[in-house]
């Protein structure tokens, strides 16, 4: 399927199934069958993970086009924890994917202490990495060898405290190849973050262009005046620049880099929601404030999303941090590569 094709279909599914009711109903509920029977039903969770490995099979952009088309639906399942961070865990370590939800312990695993786990509640695994003894493993633990504390983010997904009960000996366990380890979790983690943002910012630019075209004062739409138009102004070039740092970051994690280029895509993602965020709900007045109206169900995920795996302040200490090892000959080529 070529990636247009993909991205149409997927934006015709998450359309179909992720209507204004069903969202408000998953944020109630904790989890929306309907919308993960459907993109299962289609094996969007495991594309990015090889065939030979119980995946979908498809490449790293491919599975990045489906989160994107996920974050502008305001999708309520756990897509990018299900493939890009937990199937590729397991898969990477030779251990078997399991046929439903995937949640993901975002830092190193500490057996017996509770972690922030996204999706925990609706997982079929939860899936870490542990170090034994100077070795990084990959493990995965059953709904039954954990205990959930329920919470939830700003946007209402689930954010449970999840603490592994088992003893290692217990989980299904395998090392880590090169390559796997925390800080590519992590900067993985971020990625996904970054590309549902990009996602959510098209929606809401698109809702921003719709309703001020349609919102009529003094005879004509508000998207005439100059102040409004100022406002479309700042949202699309908030969603242009963060759609591009994550189309550039995603190439270079397909390439197996991307330490550079997740980082600066994780600070701009900071800058864009702010400036997006607030120019859309200006552009909408009181109509984007209203629980009815659409409107925030992307700007919320996009002011959870940015904190989710590191803030800016950590993401610019962290490049920081790494342009100063490279060294200043490497410098130019970092900025402009």
């Amino acid at each position: 399927m070529s990636d247009d094709l993909l991205t149409e279909t997927a934006n015709r599914l998450f359309a179909a199934t992720c209507t204004t009711e069903v969202v408000e109903a998953a944020e109630r509920d904790g989890w929306c069958a309907t919308v993960w029977d459907a993109v299962a039903e289609a094996g969007f969770p495991w594309v990015g993970v090889p065939e030979d490995s119980g995946g979908s099979g498809g490449s790293f952009e491919d599975a990045a086009a489906l989160l994107r088309a996920a974050g502008r639906a305001a999708a309520p399942i756990p897509l990018a924890e299900t493939g890009v961070l937990g199937g590729w865990l397991l898969a990477s370590a030779g251990l078997e994917l399991p046929d439903g939800p995937v949640a993901v312990v975002p830092g190193p695993v500490q057996l017996g202490q509770a972690a922030t786990v996204a999706w925990g509640r609706a997982a079929e695994r939860i899936v870490g990495l542990v170090d034994d003894g100077g070795t990084t493993l990959v493990v995965a633990a059953r709904a039954d060898q954990v205990e959930v504390d329920p919470g939830r983010n700003l946007a209402g997904e689930p954010r449970d405290d999840v603490r592994i009960t088992a003893r290692l000996g217990e989980l299904d366990a395998a090392p880590a190849p090169d390559g796997v380890d925390a800080a590519a979790l992590w900067r993985r983690g971020a990625l996904t973050r970054v590309v549902m943002a990009a996602g959510a910012l098209e929606a809401m630019t698109d809702l921003t262009v719709e309703y001020t075209h349609q919102r009529r004062q003094f005879g004509k739409p508000v998207a005439t005046f100059q102040a409004v138009q100022q406002h479309l102004v700042t949202v699309a070039q908030a969603t242009a620049r963060l759609a591009m740092a994550a189309d550039v970051a995603c190439r270079a994690v397909a390439r197996g880099d991307g330490e550079v280029q997740v980082a600066a895509a994780k600070i701009l993602l900071d800058d864009a929601v702010e400036q997006a965020t607030r120019s859309a709900h200006q552009a909408h007045g009181a109509m984007g404030v209203t629980r009815e109206y659409p409107l925030h169900h992307v700007s919320r995920r996009l002011w959870a999303w940015r904190h989710e795996y590191g803030g800016a302040r950590s993401w610019r200490a962290a490049l920081g941090t790494t342009l100063v090892d490279r060294g200043a000959d490497e410098l130019f080529l970092a900025v402009t590569g």
